[in-house]
């Protein structure tokens, strides 16, 4: 397996305000099991390939400021520090300065000059990559944003990456495939005119069966946004909010 480089995503966070109900709602859906963090009180999300997220209790002062539960990502990179004076003078924001995670790593949480957030992390060790293509990994990076061609030039500039491809999406403009190297790890697209939506990084799952996990998370009190629906290459995906309104999504590869 390969070893996590700069502009990888690598460590997905879900911020909420009842854990207990959250871990549920994922264990069932996505097939997750749940482990905790040997310090602090942190949960990670475990999959077929080892941990690949968290879980945390969205803070107070957070959700006051009216800051609802949601994902974030973590993407690697050589220096925080840097990366963080980079972000501020191409005009995105720090929603938390440079912090070290004692035994883990160095994290920065940011915004994009949109709105979007990320996350930026150095670990303190090297990371492995997992197979995005087994069921319940993360397998595709999507940002919905105000204006993508903007956004991507930020993000190039940040971490490195490229556009891959570019799709006609008629109406809705031009979707953006990007990556590291030949790697693909996501798009971008600029939302629909009139979404209420504000910028957002949204994060798909592999599963195998995506009517039958639809059906497990409908069940358990998620919304559909969008979809299912097909996509290039034969995919079919479709969008959610989970119970305790948190956007993510489920794709399923095309069947060969």
């Amino acid at each position: 397996m390969a070893t996590a480089s700069k502009g990888q995503f690598v460590w997905y966070e879900h911020l909420t305000p009842d854990a207990r109900a959250t871990t549920a709602f994922y264990t069932d859906v996505v097939g997750w099991k749940t482990q905790p963090f040997p310090e602090g009180d942190y949960v990670m999300w475990v999959g077929s390939q080892g941990p690949l997220g968290g879980l945390m209790k969205l803070p107070e002062e957070a959700r006051k400021a009216g800051e609802p539960p949601h994902w974030m990502a973590h993407v690697q990179v050589d220096d925080v520090d840097a990366t963080t004076a980079l972000v501020k003078k191409l005009g995105g924001k720090v929603h938390k300065e440079p912090t070290d995670i004692p035994t883990v790593g160095r994290f920065a949480v940011l915004a994009d000059p949109q709105g979007a957030s990320f996350s930026v992390f150095r670990p303190s060790e090297p990371m492995t990559l997992h197979d995005p293509s087994k069921e319940g990994e993360f397998c595709w990076n999507e940002l919905i944003t105000s204006d993508s061609a903007a956004a991507f030039k930020f993000y190039s500039q940040v971490f490195g990456w490229k556009i891959l491809e570019e799709m006609d999406m008629g109406q809705a403009g031009t979707y953006r495939v990007f990556g590291v190297g030949d790697q693909r790890l996501g798009g971008m697209m600029t939302a629909p005119a009139g979404s209420r939506m504000p910028p957002m990084w949204l994060f798909y799952t592999e599963t195998k069966d995506l009517d039958a996990a639809l059906g497990r998370a409908t069940k358990d009190g998620a919304k559909v946004m969008n979809g299912p629906m097909e996509v290039p290459g034969g995919g079919r995906i479709v969008q959610l909010m989970d119970p305790q309104g948190a956007p993510f999504a489920l794709h399923q590869s095309a069947k060969a």
